[in-house]
């Protein structure tokens, strides 16, 4: 059972005790506070050490401010690692280096006994309680931090000139001059409010018994700000990895990229986006070692194995590179790169049930990339038009993405090794695919009617890609108002058949809220207003010929649907998944 030393504290009592000696680890986030949190700070308190303006309305007994908790654990050398209150602690320590300055100029006893006072919270000391200035208590190790050697100077000589344009001179700078405003205005007031800070000021610090344990308290206090992702974990290990090297310098520029492509371009549901490259990187390792089992470990738990033995390998960030590149050049369409029929399936897999295609894509490029990072893309579409066929049949047949592991990873190995994908023993029975077809309720809120809605519209000759960021939305072409207000159909389940859904872009669906088709069909078909204005026609193809009806009726929705499921069918045992 994991064990926890939680004992609330003022700031004085946390930072003067003989034990404090803190880290902020290379894997921590660089520090991002800025002005705007440090005057919500600095009023909070103010406000609180100062009741209505009165120094005396303050009951210095029973009075207390809490600040948050700092969540550490004891590393190999003795020191307080953080992993929640980076952000405040440092903040505290710029806030305290600022008072112990000021105080240098005041030659009175109190002013004394606070500097001294502050001086035990910021630097280890001798058993007079003497200060150490040559040895701080709190260190940064942030391997992504440039500006980390700036904040320790700070606290070692309380100096911030105009040219040290990082985060923590400018905040440091920030408590300087809120601190000669408050003595101008408040001058008797002055060593209240450093004292309040020190005694009545509140922490919970949460020690844990490993990392582990205080990431997943993390975890669970946090609800503000962005707990430490895995990849935070993953570039500690890379940073102590090179710097064995004397290539450090080198994997914090690669880092930094990584981490500015990935946030651009990866926008996960759970997780942060470097933690998306690290997945999609994880499952060609899985097939690298033949493991087609469909219990898949943790993020982490599958790195950090053996310690982080699949990991630190001197091609890792190369293979990440290329990878990010790929997956960069497939959110961008690069028509350098990918020919037509590869962007068209990439469109329509971009609205694929679930996301199992990016993990099996991103096997498939690392295993055939030629010495370039490109693939040959007749063979790249063939794979694309096969998996496609796959995995939205099977979210006919076996919803959920779990059930999906079993075909897909064994065919990741498959597909590794250079050997043809073929879903050998995992193919469908035309009836049964043909029954779920029929039977199967295509609401809007089931994405797997989305996927077949947006292959079908590309089944149709010319259909071009968007190459724009549209947004496209589920079309009724017989729309719901026209079933409640008038001609209502005889089978009421017909509106949410697929022969009654099609693409059509949200600009223009929002005009085409017309119940009555012949309506419909101008904004299909697209007009000029009244005022002159041209609207643009659909670039759905389908379109085209839908506007050539006078109406489009019940008959209509049911032949439709019978030709999607058809044309869907035929697919399937073109790319050889149909067996009888």
């Amino acid at each position: 059972m994991s064990k926890l030393n939680v004992d609330q504290k003022t700031i004085r009592d946390l930072l003067t005790d003989k034990s404090a000696n803190f880290l902020i680890p290379d894997y921590q986030r660089p520090y991002a506070w800025e002005e705007e949190e440090c005057q919500t700070l600095w009023d909070d308190i103010f406000a609180f050490s100062f009741p209505d303006n009165d120094k005396d309305a303050f009951n210095g007994e029973s009075d207390e401010y809490f600040l948050g908790a700092i969540v550490t654990y004891k590393n190999d050398r003795k020191q307080s690692e953080v992993i929640d209150g980076q952000q405040r602690l440092t903040t505290i320590m710029l806030m305290l280096r600022a008072f112990y300055d000021r105080f240098a100029s005041m030659n009175d006893k109190a002013s004394g006994d606070m500097r001294k006072n502050i001086s035990q919270c910021i630097w280890r000391t001798d058993e007079f309680g003497n200060a150490d200035m040559t040895n701080l208590k709190i260190d940064s190790e942030v391997a992504t931090d440039d500006e980390k050697q700036e904040f320790l100077d700070i606290l070692r000589d309380g100096l911030s000139a105009k040219t040290m344009n990082s985060r923590y001179a400018k905040n440091y700078r920030f408590f300087e001059t809120r601190i000669n405003d408050f003595i101008d205005k408040y001058a008797s007031y002055f060593p209240y409010l450093p004292a309040r800070i020190l005694n009545n000021c509140i922490l919970l610090p949460i020690e844990a018994d490993s990392q582990d344990t205080a990431l997943r308290i993390f975890s669970t206090l946090n609800d503000r700000g962005l707990p430490l992702a895995d990849a935070d974990i993953f570039k500690a290990q890379f940073y102590k990895y090179y710097e064995k090297q004397g290539v450090k310098a080198e994997f914090i520029d690669n880092w930094k990229e990584l981490t500015a492509v990935t946030e651009k371009i990866f926008h996960p549901a759970v997780g942060t986006p470097m933690d998306e490259l690290f997945t999609k990187y994880m499952y060609f390792i899985r097939a690298s070692e033949g493991n087609k089992s469909t219990t898949t470990e943790a993020l982490r738990k599958f790195y950090e194995h053996d310690k982080y033995r699949r990991l630190l390998t001197d091609h890792t960030i190369d293979d990440l590179l290329v990878l990010l590149d790929f997956w960069e050049a497939v959110v961008r369409q690069a028509e350098n790169r990918f020919s037509e029929d590869v962007l068209k399936k990439l469109f329509i897999l971009k609205y694929a049930p679930n996301g199992m295609w990016e993990y099996f894509t991103s096997v498939y490029f690392l295993s055939h990339k030629d010495s370039n990072g490109d693939l040959e893309n007749k063979s790249f579409a063939a794979f694309l038009s096969k998996i496609t066929a796959f995995i939205f049949a099977y979210s006919l047949t076996n919803p959920g993405v779990n059930a999906l592991r079993t075909p897909v990873y064994t065919e990741m190995l498959k597909v590794y090794e250079k050997q043809p994908c073929n879903f050998e023993g995992f193919e469908f029975k035309r009836d049964h695919i043909r029954n779920m077809l029929e039977n199967y309720k295509f609401t809007n809120n089931r994405t797997v009617t989305r996927s077949l809605i947006t292959w079908y519209a590309f089944t149709f000759f010319g259909q071009e890609r968007p190459t724009d960021n549209i947004g496209f939305e589920i079309e009724h072409i017989y729309a719901k108002e026209r079933h409640k207000r008038e001609n209502k159909l005889l089978n009421p389940d017909n509106l949410e058949e697929l022969g009654n859904k099609i693409l059509l872009e949200k600009s223009i669906n929002i005009r085409a809220s017309d119940f009555r088709f012949e309506d419909k069909k101008k904004y299909y078909l697209g007009y000029t207003d009244a005022k002159g204005k041209t609207h643009s026609a659909s670039i759905i193809s389908e379109y085209r010929e839908l506007t050539g009806k006078d109406d489009f009726t019940e008959a209509d929705i049911e032949d439709r649907d019978k030709r999607i499921h058809n044309r869907f069918i035929d697919y399937l045992e073109t790319e050889g998944l149909l067996k009888d």
